[in-house]
């Protein structure tokens, strides 16, 4: 392969990936919330089943993938706003794309207790 014809991704193209992958996850996540809260109409029975299995351990850890997916794709989407309507946004956005990553890091330890803590007690107990 010719030299230069092989991009090698930095910060702005693993920012773009995270992204689109982070919208399609929200999607199907929505795409499963709106199937399963239209089993209500269906068969209220099959509906608390379902819902029964979302009190689980496991499904508490997917809660929380959930939460650092939205929060990352907000955060990122502010930052892609940012580069395409500040004169000056070009420049800086590798800063700012660190920037975000160092608040979403802030805010995913603060989500710790609040999305798993239940979880955790129901593994190991109060």
């Amino acid at each position: 392969m010719p030299a230069g014809t092989l991009y090698r991704g930095r910060e702005g193209m693993w920012s773009w990936v995270a992204h689109r992958v982070t919208g399609v996850l929200i999607f199907f996540f929505l795409f499963v919330h709106v199937l399963d809260t239209a089993l209500v109409r269906v068969s209220p029975e099959a509906y608390d089943d379902v819902v029964s299995t979302y009190k689980t351990p496991l499904v508490a850890l997917l809660e929380y993938g959930l939460v650092a997916a939205i929060l990352f794709h907000a955060l990122n989407g502010l930052r892609v706003i940012a580069v395409d309507f500040w004169s000056k946004g070009p420049r800086y956005q590798k800063q700012m794309l660190w920037t975000v990553v160092g608040i979403w890091v802030v805010l995913m330890v603060g989500a710790l207790y609040p999305v798993l803590g239940h979880a955790v007690r129901e593994v190991f107990g109060s």
